[in-house]
């Protein structure tokens, strides 16, 4: 596999110029950067070691097939958690280069950062103090580029976070902002001389936030803030705002990202007596930034977070002239929600009102990542399902949410995990695996907010998990180490070395949904047995056709399913390359173990 992904190589080609990182600066940031350059300080300086103004390193690359993340398999990972190769208890970019081989035996096509910029860290990086460098902490800019380069060269492609909403109260755009009335950048932000405009918008973070207005004892005004109250929103009514943010874009692009996880898009634009959530304005924004990227830059990917059902997501795919892919946010709740009423029919429903989307455009899936498992798109009775069914302990909710890994929300039933792994694979859309769950790890719900589901990564039984070689106090987080779910017994190396582990059987399912573009291009029909325990659907792309069954329910399932449609196919079980009995006229009749699934390549011999 290692050299297959290598021979991926051939497509990129030769490399554009990089940016000149003055793009994105201001002045004093200019000379801040020449000064480190200069001198030189420090292994883990932001921009030290990096590029100077001046110079002009490689960065850019093209692509054979511009629809590639309609058959990725992504991975999430935040730097800081995964590998620390300094031994000052923090994850760095030299510790994940590392780490890239481990990643392309996985079978992964695309990594997706977490928050990797300057930041105060009180909201793990979402609130960023410098859009165009590099945390101090995760290594140099040069560290970065080798990283990147290092992943391209396998095969593996890198999206980022870009987070447009709002910045750090400690940008320098809006410490100018707030610092007088008649500034220039004032109008960056939402100011307002009272806090009672916009009523009735929705609070997100109802755990911890009064109120989407702070006040600000240096403007002497209210600021407007959809998240934390440090995390000031900016004003996409100016051009200027969202000039500054096509600057940052073009930056990393020119470095050679491959796109961008798009957080909180819904709240760009506020209008009054609205909810200022997906407004026609918004929209005039990201068309506009979506047709940049595809004049300077085809091939990259931009990926939406909008927390919203369906139809209202729809609208961000626009005529294939906004985002590329966005999460299906509503599918993940149902996906717990049917196995534990061992019943298809919340996750049909679901799917079956999800209108159609452009043929460019792709759903993102997860089971989890690194946010709390979010309960909003889901009415208050199943709701209120969900947490006496996966949170009895308070500790484990937030906001409208659990905070919880995969594992432990499935009590460490390796049949369920494997079972909405297979089914995560196997829906329409591109699936998202969030780091650790490979291997099955845990959470501490006590760390408080969601720390306890962004834990170091477990990589053997040594020394903090083999993450770090610093004292154990000094880790970004602390190591998970009870009896069930801690590093001693879950780790990479441990289960690289036992051949039924979840580690070996996830890259065996990974490999079989890449064998084919039916999982990430075809279609779906849905089966309607009478037992509502099973879900069984067909996935269709041309001529191939796959058959997946899933046993939902504790106890062993008979079905009999109607594949008249199919009649004279012969089911070959694609895990085994068993053959099963010939499809007739008659209903087929399936026998399924608690929890378990088939996928069937129908063939016609």
């Amino acid at each position: 596999m290692m050299r297959e992904r290598r021979e991926e190589r051939a497509r990129y080609a030769a490399p554009a110029a990089a940016p000149r990182v003055f793009d994105c600066l201001s002045h004093a940031a200019r000379i801040r950067v020449i000064l480190r350059s200069q001198t030189r300080i420090g292994t883990k300086d932001a921009r030290a070691g990096s590029f100077s103004a001046f110079e002009s390193r490689s960065g850019g690359h093209v692509f054979q097939d511009p629809l590639w993340y309609k058959d990725a398999v992504f991975y999430e990972l935040h730097v800081k958690a995964f590998c620390d190769s300094s031994g000052d208890g923090m994850g760095d970019f030299r510790g994940l280069t590392s780490k890239l081989d481990y990643l392309v035996e996985l079978g992964i096509d695309c990594l997706w950062l977490l928050p990797m910029y300057p930041s105060p860290m009180r909201d793990d990086g979402y609130d960023i103090s410098d859009y165009c460098a590099i945390h101090p902490n995760y290594g140099s800019f040069d560290d970065f580029r080798s990283f990147l380069a290092a992943a391209h060269e396998r095969g593996l492609r890198v999206i980022t976070e870009l987070v447009l909403n709002h910045t750090s109260d400690q940008h320098p755009w809006f410490l100018e902002s707030r610092s007088s009335r008649d500034n220039a950048k004032r109008d960056w932000y939402v100011w307002s001389d009272t806090d009672d405009r916009y009523a009735g918008v929705r609070r997100i973070f109802v755990d911890t936030e009064l109120s989407n207005w702070a006040w600000d004892p240096v403007s002497k005004a209210y600021y407007w803030h959809r998240f934390f109250s440090q995390q000031p929103d900016l004003n996409f009514d100016h051009p200027e705002v969202r000039e500054a943010i096509w600057k940052v874009m073009k930056f990393w692009l020119e470095v050679g990202v491959d796109g961008f996880r798009v957080d909180a898009v819904p709240y760009l634009i506020e209008r009054e007596g609205t909810s200022c959530e997906n407004l026609p304005e918004t929209h005039d924004v990201l068309r506009e930034l979506r047709r940049r990227v595809d004049e300077e830059f085809p091939g990259r990917v931009l990926l939406a977070e909008a927390n919203m059902p369906p139809d209202e997501v729809r609208p961000y795919f626009g005529n294939d002239d906004e985002f590329h892919m966005s999460f299906h946010f509503p599918v993940m709740p149902r996906l717990f929600m049917a196995l534990r009423l061992e019943d298809r029919k919340p996750l049909v429903e679901i799917i079956e009102r999800t209108p159609p989307i452009p043929d460019g455009c792709q759903w993102g899936l997860f089971l989890r990542n690194h946010d709390e498992l979010t309960l909003e798109m889901v009415s208050d009775s199943e709701r209120a399902y969900m947490y006496d069914s996966y949170a009895v302990d308070p500790n484990e909710r937030i906001n409208l949410g659990i905070r919880r890994r995969l594992a432990p929300l499935l009590e460490g039933d390796l049949r369920r995990v494997q079972l909405l792994n297979g089914i995560l694979m196997s829906l329409p859309g591109s699936p998202f695996l969030y780091y650790g769950d490979e291997i099955g790890m845990g959470d501490n719900v006590y760390l408080g907010d969601r720390n306890g589901v962004r834990t170091p990564m477990q990589w053997d039984g040594g020394w903090n998990a083999g993450f770090s070689s610093a004292d154990p106090e000094r880790l970004c987080q602390p190591l998970i180490s009870n009896p069930i779910y801690g590093y001693q017994a879950v780790n990479v190396d441990a289960q690289e070395r036992n051949s039924h582990s979840l580690l070996n059987w996830t890259r065996r399912l990974i490999q079989l949904r890449r064998s084919t573009k039916v999982f990430g291009r075809g279609t779906v029909q849905f089966l309607a047995p009478a037992n509502h325990r099973v879900l069984a659907y067909v996935r269709k792309l041309g001529e191939e056709q796959i058959l997946i069954v899933n046993n939902l329910s504790s106890a062993a399932q008979a079905v009999e399913l109607d594949l008249s449609s199919v009649a004279g196919a012969i089911p070959v079980e694609m895990f085994g390359g068993s053959l099963f009995p010939r499809i007739g006229e008659q209903p087929y009749v399936l026998t399924l173990s608690p929890h378990t699934f088939y996928w069937f390549r129908l063939r016609w011999f």
